[in-house]
């Protein structure tokens, strides 16, 4: 892989994608609506690095961002759609403007990546890969924060149908899930409601306490795209055990129980 576009590369993950990509030797792309952020972290990486300031909400935006690509290095053939959003708060009570903003960028900014660069990418003909951000909350949902649990589902599923398609294709295009687990990142920024206060101040206890850094985390995510692997899973202690109960409670129809709720 030799040009990467990373979307949400202000900070977290992405960020760390962008820096790991250009210290392996590659030519990145940064895109994120955050263009003073942005700008701060391509500058470092010098000429490998292009900041284009992209909402993915927005088709012509991502079009430029495609265009801005093309002309500044020749091609593309890694894909990083990692731009995504999470507000907290009872399901019922988190505001329509906020659940239509979640599936705006977690899903919405997915596909307009997907309609922008997949057509180019096939044309070139040449070996690329797409790897799409979920989550490990794209597998286990959770209370409080129901709008990032059903976008990133969203996310998995679309993620397995677009490499179906490819494949039946026989398309040069590889597809990857990603699912990280706890990685610090300004994702908890937004203020929680009365309801979600203590639920949010939880998960972001957990996240200083636990989670990895962007730089931490992208080394293991550039690995498994090396490998060639599908499930890009790089912190599986957060992941096997879960995924294995969730599916045990299907398989016998029990009720889902929520162990962190009933503790706090």
């Amino acid at each position: 892989m030799s040009v990467a576009v990373v979307t949400g590369a202000a900070g977290g993950i992405g960020a760390g994608l962008a820096r790991e990509a250009v210290r392996r030797g590659m030519k990145v792309v940064l895109a994120d609506r955050d263009a003073a952020m942005l700008d701060q972290v391509a500058a470092p990486l010098g000429e490998r690095a292009l900041a284009v300031a992209t909402d993915v909400t927005d088709p012509a935006a991502v079009e430029s961002l495609a265009d801005a690509a093309w002309d500044r290095f020749g091609s593309v053939d890694l894909l990083f759609n990692n731009a995504g959003v999470l507000v907290t708060g009872t399901t019922w009570e988190i505001p329509k403007a906020s659940w239509e903003k979640a599936w705006a960028v977690n899903v919405e900014g997915v596909l307009n990546c997907l309609r922008t660069f997949v057509p180019r990418m096939l044309a070139a003909g040449t070996p690329s890969r797409i790897v799409n951000t979920a989550s490990v909350g794209g597998f286990l949902p959770s209370p409080m924060m129901s709008p990032y649990s059903a976008t990133k589902f969203a996310v998995v599923a679309l993620t397995e149908s677009l490499h179906g398609e490819l494949q039946a294709m026989d398309a040069p295009i590889a597809v990857s899930l990603l699912a990280p687990g706890p990685v610090k990142s300004g994702i908890f920024r937004e203020t929680p409601p009365e309801s979600a206060r203590g639920f949010h101040s939880t998960m972001t206890g957990m996240l200083e306490e636990n989670g990895l850094t962007g730089d931490e985390f992208a080394p293991l995510v550039l690995d498994a795209v090396a490998r060639g692997e599908y499930w890009i899973i790089p912190q599986p202690m957060t992941f096997d055990d879960g995924f294995a109960a969730r599916n045990a409670q299907i398989t016998a129809r029990q009720t889902p129980q929520f162990q962190l709720l009933r503790d706090e």
